[in-house]
């Protein structure tokens, strides 16, 4: 949490490094906890594809056949078996063996259903809302809160940026004192010198990483993410429509069919829901929100575009739903976590032509850098050296909170919090302090808080004596 020497301030120096100890102390504070959970839960979500396929392989190491049934079958018979649901999505298969994947729509919510390719018979069912990557998500993005939660990562997040850009400067080399404590650690300086330059050393190495993974999320947030889209606004940069939602009431409504649609679809990628990570917050009370009523020729549609699209070999998972504006068109989309290799195809229903055919070539380069980001966040941009450098930045995030933790218990004086001593006045520190503004612009809710936390102890923190000694404000 805090470095062992602490040099004299100098009016000279900057940045002012016990203003910039005090600034990492504080955001080390509030971000901490944070930090741990979300480590924690997007190491998990690093192996969505795997586990998710861990947890479905009874349904797909079934016996492959030569005469499956149509996927108009497949539909018919989820239908059936679930009484007042209407369709939403229609997976296309994986493989042989695999079971069929039928997105239905009921009061309840949407709901997967796997039908045996060649009997019919429903081999399982489960609420998309209930799925574990699913949970896992909304814990990583609104710790299970909808958009209050959503808005509170990102304030962590906003304050995590500055705690790794304070711990940068706070740890640069200086006075020649060489590379020993900030790119390997001093393993024979006693225990609190290792844990010292654990937390150094690994907040140094995995520091560029964790910014990446930082500014990445921000799309997804709800206040951030709302920023951005009235900036393209404003600036006419804005699309038609936006693959990633970051409206955590929205997302959950908008399920399979919305993703096949192309429409506003949670979040992360494909997974139906930071974003298909699952979804980002309730269902929504839409009801049946995105599901139709199918006739008899919207069933044979079905087949009709499955023909058309499983010759393409887009990246699975591949959804099928009717487009919206209806004239017997159908949407196909790529829904693969890799976004830059997603594809969306509208359809004719009738004849099985490709209508039109949108990919990563055809998107506004904004939305080309956010896919990248994106698919960088989820550990898929580049195989598995991806999922295996942010599984060691997560760990090296881990590892960060518990030494500041147990350095911080180490150096506080009973009855403190532990702050270091204010450095010289800040009107003598215009860099730093143009910094942080630039950071508030950049970053509106860590402006707004700042502002916030700064009143709060400009008028009444420092005016309680016990508050002002135990926060170290004297």
């Amino acid at each position: 949490m805090s470095p062992s020497e602490s040099p004299s301030a100098s009016p000279s120096r900057w940045p002012d490094y016990r203003a910039v100890w005090r600034w990492h102390f504080y955001a080390g504070v509030f971000c901490i906890p944070f930090v741990v959970v979300l480590a924690i839960s997007g190491a998990i979500y690093l192996f969505k594809a795997e586990l998710e396929g861990w947890s479905e392989r009874p349904y797909d190491t079934l016996e492959p056949t030569a005469d499956a049934a149509l996927p108009s079958a497949h539909v018919s018979a989820a239908l059936a078996a679930f009484p007042g649901s209407t369709f939403e999505g229609y997976e296309l298969s994986a493989g042989p063996g695999c079971a069929a994947r039928v997105v239905l729509r009921s009061e309840a919510g949407s709901r997967r259903a796997y039908v045996d390719p060649k009997s019919l018979a429903i081999l399982g069912s489960v609420s998309e809302r209930d799925r574990f990557m699913k949970q896992i998500f909304r814990l990583h993005g609104e710790l299970l809160m909808g958009n209050r939660g959503s808005n509170l990562v990102e304030l962590a997040a906003c304050w995590t940026i500055v705690m790794v850009l304070t711990g940068l400067v706070l740890w640069w080399p200086r006075q020649g004192r060489g590379l020993a404590g900030v790119a390997w650690p001093r393993l024979h300086g006693g225990r609190r010198l290792f844990w010292r330059d654990m937390h150094a050393v690994t907040g140094v190495w995995i520091s560029l990483v964790t910014l990446a993974l930082l500014f990445s999320g921000l799309p997804w947030a709800k206040f951030w993410g709302d920023s951005f889209k009235a900036a393209r606004r404003w600036t006419g940069t804005a699309v038609a429509r936006q693959e990633w939602s970051n409206d955590g009431e929205r997302s959950e409504a908008a399920g399979a069919a919305g993703a096949a649609r192309g429409g506003e679809h949670a979040g992360h990628g494909g997974h139906g829901g930071h974003g298909g990570h699952g979804g980002h917050g309730g269902h929504g009370g839409g009801g049946r929100r995105g599901a139709v009523e199918l006739t008899a020729a919207d069933l044979a549609a079905i087949d009709v575009v499955a023909a058309a699209v499983t010759p393409l070999k887009l990246d699975a998972p591949v959804v099928l739903a009717p487009a919206r504006g209806g004239q017997g068109r159908w949407t196909a989309k790529s829904t693969t976590a890799n976004r830059p290799r997603r594809v969306d195809l509208v359809v004719d229903g009738a004849s099985g032509e490709i209508v039109r055919r949108d990919d990563f070539a055809t998107k506004h380069p904004i939305d080309k850098v956010v896919a990248v980001g994106i698919a960088f966040h989820e550990g898929r941009l580049f195989g598995w050296p991806n999922q295996l450098l942010l599984l060691l930045t997560a760990a090296g995030l881990v590892l960060v909170c518990v030494s500041a933790v147990w350095l911080w218990l180490r150096r506080r004086d009973p009855g403190r919090l532990g702050a270091p001593p204010p450095g010289i006045p800040p009107q003598r520190s215009v860099p730093l302090i143009a910094t942080v503004l630039g950071l508030g612009v950049l970053l509106p809710l860590f402006g707004l808080s700042l502002l916030a936390v700064l009143l709060l102890e400009r008028f009444v923190l420092r005016r309680v004596a016990p508050l002002k000694t135990f926060l170290g404000l004297a």
